[in-house]
């Protein structure tokens, strides 16, 4: 299997540190607002990774953080007239359930930065102590200029770093682009005691310390999206080498694309926001993962309508390959080796998820063709059900209505007799390319000994 780790900028053998255990840690959300889709396009190419290592033989523990104490939190709260952690709590909840409801599995861990101070206060001090950070009136600041790669994991220098950031001026500093390990109290802000006085801690320092609590020194993955390469991904970096005198923090440095919402990127901060529940109001959970897969997990993504009702078409021919009678048996069982080499190829190719898909709804189409003709399709299905399920889909069928059976059924059956007559003519070719295109528009067909039957699958 290979990874591209983003660290050496290029697709990498993937080799854990520790034979067939991986540690993986995945930056986790700060919970001030609802899940959004952004969120779930992340968290489930993560989840694909974790479920293709497990099934390649890997024990995986999984930690994923909540960043529970931040400026967002505390402002918002104070608009609710509510507390920071009466807030956190809800949105902590909202987390998992959208997560449970798109089949993400749950991490092994979930540290609080709230409930994991003392670590923090320790790691903070053991930099003190090696000279990498200084207080300043109240704060702590990391001396970016005593990590001499400082930079290697955005590829960037110090001077082009600090020519491409907004650097909010502080005489405090030493350095401009020092960045902060621990921020003193303010007046109606939750803060705890620490050797530089009372205060919190800031955003960095909480992942490093614990990661490396819940996984040791040395990580084999560390992932999140593309928009945590820098700063914060570099900061732990630094911070973590520098307190430990390990190297490397992670071996392997993992990150994925942005949804977007037309032209920008889809963040609590801009506002423009799909929540997962908005999108789980009009389309099936295995719809949106098929979309999110349907792009490499690299590559950003547009959120779209007409992109996930597509995606829910699509899940409606997996389903209906899968529900499908075996037929009379008759001849050789398909035979599905060649599909699951491709399948694991993709997979193996750093998570190449639409190649992947690819293979599966071949395997749907050459699976229905085989019982058509009354074929053996057991073993085909057992092996679309096991390939989609390292993908996270359930194959589960969604609520639909009738509305749109009624208006489309003269049309379809139309179709069915033209499809019909091709057949006894022999003009196969012909009649699957109906079956495909009604496929498309998502009516699944059967033929059984009483003729050909179809249902219409759509949500939304």
């Amino acid at each position: 299997m290979k990874l591209y780790n983003t660290l050496a900028g290029e697709v990498e053998e993937f080799v854990p540190s520790d034979g067939q255990s991986v540690k993986m840690y995945i930056c986790g959300v700060t919970p001030y607002s609802s899940t959004h889709v952004g969120h779930a396009l992340s968290y489930v190419a993560f989840d694909v990774l974790r479920r293709y290592l497990e099934y390649l033989g890997y024990t995986v523990r999984h930690v994923q953080n909540f960043t529970d104490v931040d400026d967002k939190i505390i402002q918002k709260a104070q608009e609710e007239g509510i507390t920071p952690q009466e807030l956190v709590d809800r949105y902590v909840d909202d987390f998992f359930r959208c997560m449970d409801a798109l089949n993400v599995q749950r991490a092994h861990v979930y540290p609080m930065a709230t409930q994991e101070m003392s670590p923090i206060i320790d790691t903070i001090q053991t930099l003190v102590d090696k000279d990498y950070a200084y207080p300043a009136g109240g704060d702590v600041f990391f001396r970016v200029t005593k990590s001499n790669d400082y930079g290697k994991l955005s590829h960037r220098t110090l001077d082009g770093m600090q020519a491409g950031a907004r650097v909010e001026v502080d005489e405090r500093k030493e350095h401009p682009m020092d960045f902060v390990l621990w921020k003193g109290a303010k007046p109606g802000e939750p803060s705890w005691e620490s050797p530089w006085g009372p205060g919190r801690p800031g955003w960095h320092i909480e992942c490093t310390s614990m990661a490396m609590t819940y996984l040791g020194e040395t990580l084999d993955i560390h992932g999140g999206g593309q928009d945590l390469i820098f700063p914060h991904h570099e900061n732990e970096i630094a911070q973590s080498e520098a307190s430990t005198d390990t190297r490397p923090f992670s071996r392997y440095w993992v990150h994925n694309g942005l949804l977007q919402l037309g032209e920008d990127k889809m963040s609590k901060s801009l506002g423009n926001l799909v929540s997962v529940d908005q999108a789980l109001e009009k389309y099936s959970p295995d719809s949106l993962r098929l979309y999110f897969l349907s792009s490499h997990y690299r590559s950003p993504l547009s959120y779209s309508d007409e992109g996930c009702a597509a995606m829910e078409r699509s899940a409606g021919r997996l389903r209906h390959a899968l529900a499908r009678e075996t037929g009379g048996k008759k001849g050789d069982p398909l035979d599905t080796g060649p599909y699951q080499e491709r399948f694991l190829a993709a997979m193996d190719d750093d998570l190449n998820t639409p190649r992947a898909l690819a293979v599966l709804f071949d395997l749907a189409r050459d699976l229905n063709r085989a019982g058509d003709e009354g074929g053996d399709v057991r073993a085909a299905q057992y092996s679309l059900r096991r390939l989609g399920g390292i993908l996270g889909l359930t194959f589960q069928e969604p609520a639909s209505g009738g509305q749109e059976q009624l208006a489309a059924k003269p049309f379809i059956e139309l179709l069915l007799d033209t499809r019909t007559e091709l057949r006894k003519a022999k003009q196969y070719e012909m009649a699957d390319q109906i079956r495909e295109g009604l496929d498309q528009q998502g009516v699944i067909l059967e033929d059984t000994a009483q003729g050909t039957q179809w249902q219409y699958h759509s949500r939304g």
